[in-house]
């Protein structure tokens, strides 16, 4: 049974297509890396597997839900799958520790003193137990960053997507994001990112997907996508990365 499965899902803005007939398979401790140009849909994609976006047609599965029925309770859903988003979403009105058992304690119902204790060590986990009470601008980037995938993970979701999560922060601090990511495949967590960290998606991943003008264009490992692409558009878009 795949965690996630997409069956030639589309999805317009009015007129214009976004997503063009997707079909999408991902098994349990997959790590897929969603590539492509901006404006592809790689956002897009995300937002529809988290109900954020409605689909226009097609369906989409987690495990043996049909998540794309309209009776569907989208925070149901939403409590089944960890989001975070390229621009930091952190409360600020919360400390870091808050933020970060928010979940938890909300929509899982975990008992506070259980949450707390869950959310201290994964935060000691990531080097931020000592910024617990702290809000979140005494944070760098990075920090906020790491701490809003730990809020996604604490909960231990089904299936964790990651949009663009390195491209609001300098240059410096992206490293730090991407060990915890990397550090949480190892762990066995399935990951849909899309990302524009060729590098780290080459060597992270288990399958890169290139999405061209809302289809999916190639797919495979990132040996075979990286090493020897098929498509035109794929050559196309990999040049640019060369350097």
């Amino acid at each position: 049974m795949s965690v996630l499965r997409l069956d030639s899902v589309h999805k317009s803005y009015g007129a214009t297509p976004v997503l063009r007939g997707i079909d999408l398979s991902v098994d349990a401790h997959e790590v897929i890396a969603v590539i492509g140009s901006s404006g592809s849909g790689k956002s897009t994609l995300l937002r529809t597997i988290n109900l954020l976006e409605s689909i226009d047609d097609g369906q989409i599965w987690l495990g043996e839900t049909d998540i794309s029925d309209p009776r569907t309770k989208p925070d149901a859903v939403r409590a089944r799958i960890g989001f975070v988003f390229q621009h930091l979403n952190l409360f600020p009105h919360l400390t870091v520790l808050d933020n970060v058992t928010l979940a938890m304690r909300h929509v899982l119902r975990v008992p506070a003193a259980d949450a707390q204790q869950r959310g201290l060590h994964l935060l000691e986990r990531i080097g931020l137990a000592d910024k617990a009470a702290e809000f979140p601008d005494r944070l760098s980037g990075g920090q906020q960053q790491r701490a809003a995938i730990v809020r996604a993970v604490a909960t231990n979701p089904e299936l964790l997507l990651l949009d663009e999560i390195t491209s609001a922060l300098d240059p410096e601090l992206v490293g730090e994001v991407l060990e915890l990511v990397r550090e949480l495949g190892v762990e066995g967590t399935t990951i849909i990112m899309a990302t524009h960290e060729m590098a780290f998606a080459r060597d992270v991943a288990s399958r890169v997907v290139f999405l061209d003008q809302g289809v999916i264009a190639e797919q495979g490992t990132p040996e075979r996508v990286f090493g020897a692409p098929q498509n035109a558009r794929t050559k196309e878009f990999l040049a640019r990365f060369s350097g």
